[in-house]
Protein backbone atom coordinates (compact mmCIF):
# COMPACT_ATOMS: atom_id res chain seq x y z
CA UNK A 1 0.00 0.00 0.00
CA UNK A 2 0.85 3.59 -1.16
CA UNK A 3 2.34 5.96 1.55
CA UNK A 4 1.73 9.40 1.34
CA UNK A 5 3.91 11.53 3.53
CA UNK A 6 1.91 14.30 5.67
CA UNK A 7 3.67 17.78 6.54
CA UNK A 8 2.10 21.44 7.64
CA UNK A 9 4.43 24.74 8.51
CA UNK A 10 1.53 25.19 10.90
CA UNK A 11 3.09 22.19 13.56
CA UNK A 12 6.78 21.70 14.36
CA UNK A 13 9.07 19.88 11.89
CA UNK A 14 10.81 16.93 12.68
CA UNK A 15 13.61 17.06 14.78
CA UNK A 16 15.35 14.10 13.31
CA UNK A 17 14.96 11.10 10.45
CA UNK A 18 10.95 11.14 10.47
CA UNK A 19 7.83 12.90 9.36
CA UNK A 20 5.35 14.73 10.88
CA UNK A 21 2.89 12.23 10.04
CA UNK A 22 2.72 9.01 7.58
CA UNK A 23 -0.98 8.50 5.55
CA UNK A 24 -1.59 5.08 3.98
CA UNK A 25 -4.55 3.87 3.09
CA UNK A 26 -7.49 5.89 4.95
CA UNK A 27 -4.97 5.14 8.20
CA UNK A 28 -3.20 8.48 9.31
CA UNK A 29 0.05 7.79 11.85
CA UNK A 30 1.01 11.23 13.52
CA UNK A 31 4.25 11.48 14.82
CA UNK A 32 4.89 12.65 18.76
CA UNK A 33 4.26 16.32 19.24
CA UNK A 34 6.03 18.47 21.43
CA UNK A 35 5.42 22.14 22.69
CA UNK A 36 7.91 23.79 20.66
CA UNK A 37 7.00 26.79 18.72
CA UNK A 38 6.74 25.76 15.20
CA UNK A 39 7.52 28.93 13.40
CA UNK A 40 10.47 29.61 15.50
CA UNK A 41 11.27 25.85 16.51
CA UNK A 42 11.78 27.51 20.01
CA UNK A 43 10.81 25.39 23.10
CA UNK A 44 7.38 26.70 24.83
CA UNK A 45 7.98 27.20 28.38
CA UNK A 46 4.64 27.68 29.76
CA UNK A 47 2.18 25.91 32.60
CA UNK A 48 1.89 22.13 31.57
CA UNK A 49 -2.03 22.78 30.51
CA UNK A 50 -0.34 25.46 27.88
CA UNK A 51 1.54 23.21 26.87
CA UNK A 52 -0.62 20.44 26.21
CA UNK A 53 -2.72 23.14 24.61
CA UNK A 54 0.10 24.01 22.27
CA UNK A 55 0.57 19.66 21.41
CA UNK A 56 -3.00 19.81 20.73
CA UNK A 57 -3.17 22.63 18.36
CA UNK A 58 -0.12 21.29 16.78
CA UNK A 59 -1.88 17.75 16.60
CA UNK A 60 -4.97 19.59 15.40
CA UNK A 61 -3.31 21.60 12.30
CA UNK A 62 -1.83 18.33 11.23
CA UNK A 63 -4.96 16.67 11.44
CA UNK A 64 -6.51 18.96 8.81
CA UNK A 65 -3.79 19.13 6.67
CA UNK A 66 -5.01 15.42 6.12
CA UNK A 67 -8.30 16.27 6.05
CA UNK A 68 -9.28 14.86 9.02
CA UNK A 69 -10.52 15.85 13.00
CA UNK A 70 -10.42 14.83 16.60
CA UNK A 71 -13.17 13.06 15.68
CA UNK A 72 -11.15 10.16 13.46
CA UNK A 73 -8.95 9.61 16.13
CA UNK A 74 -9.18 6.19 17.09
CA UNK A 75 -5.36 5.97 19.23
CA UNK A 76 -3.69 8.29 21.21
CA UNK A 77 -0.42 7.85 23.68
CA UNK A 78 0.22 10.30 26.18
CA UNK A 79 3.90 10.56 27.65
CA UNK A 80 4.56 12.70 30.70
CA UNK A 81 7.51 13.07 32.62
CA UNK A 82 5.27 13.52 35.63
CA UNK A 83 2.63 11.82 36.02
CA UNK A 84 1.97 14.21 39.07
CA UNK A 85 0.58 16.09 35.96
CA UNK A 86 -2.01 13.92 34.61
CA UNK A 87 -4.93 15.72 35.51
CA UNK A 88 -3.82 19.03 34.11
CA UNK A 89 -2.84 17.33 30.83
CA UNK A 90 -5.97 15.25 31.12
CA UNK A 91 -8.19 18.66 31.38
CA UNK A 92 -6.90 19.91 28.26
CA UNK A 93 -6.97 16.85 26.42
CA UNK A 94 -10.24 15.86 27.48
CA UNK A 95 -12.02 19.39 25.58
CA UNK A 96 -10.74 17.96 22.63
CA UNK A 97 -13.30 14.73 22.39
CA UNK A 98 -16.61 13.72 23.39
CA UNK A 99 -16.40 11.17 25.71
CA UNK A 100 -19.16 8.53 23.68
CA UNK A 101 -17.04 8.36 21.02
CA UNK A 102 -13.07 9.40 22.22
CA UNK A 103 -10.06 7.52 21.13
CA UNK A 104 -8.31 4.38 22.72
CA UNK A 105 -5.40 5.95 24.97
CA UNK A 106 -2.50 5.47 27.01
CA UNK A 107 -0.56 7.44 29.67
CA UNK A 108 2.81 6.89 30.39
CA UNK A 109 5.25 8.34 32.95
CA UNK A 110 8.75 8.20 31.01
CA UNK A 111 12.41 9.65 32.54
CA UNK A 112 12.77 11.80 29.98
CA UNK A 113 11.39 13.32 26.64
CA UNK A 114 13.12 14.94 23.51
CA UNK A 115 14.15 18.45 24.45
CA UNK A 116 13.72 17.40 28.29
CA UNK A 117 10.40 18.91 27.54
CA UNK A 118 7.18 17.67 30.10
CA UNK A 119 4.52 15.88 27.49
CA UNK A 120 4.80 14.09 24.23
CA UNK A 121 1.99 13.47 22.32
CA UNK A 122 0.97 11.28 19.37
CA UNK A 123 -2.00 9.75 17.50
CA UNK A 124 -3.73 7.40 14.76
CA UNK A 125 -6.50 8.49 13.18
CA UNK A 126 -8.72 6.76 10.43
CA UNK A 127 -10.97 8.32 7.57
Amino acid sequence: MKKEIITTLNAPAPLGPYNQAVKSGNTLYISGQIPIIARTMELFSGTIKEETELVMSHLNEILEAADMHFEHVVKTSIFLDDMENFGKVNDVYGRYFDNDSAPARETVAVKTLPKNVRIEISMIAIK
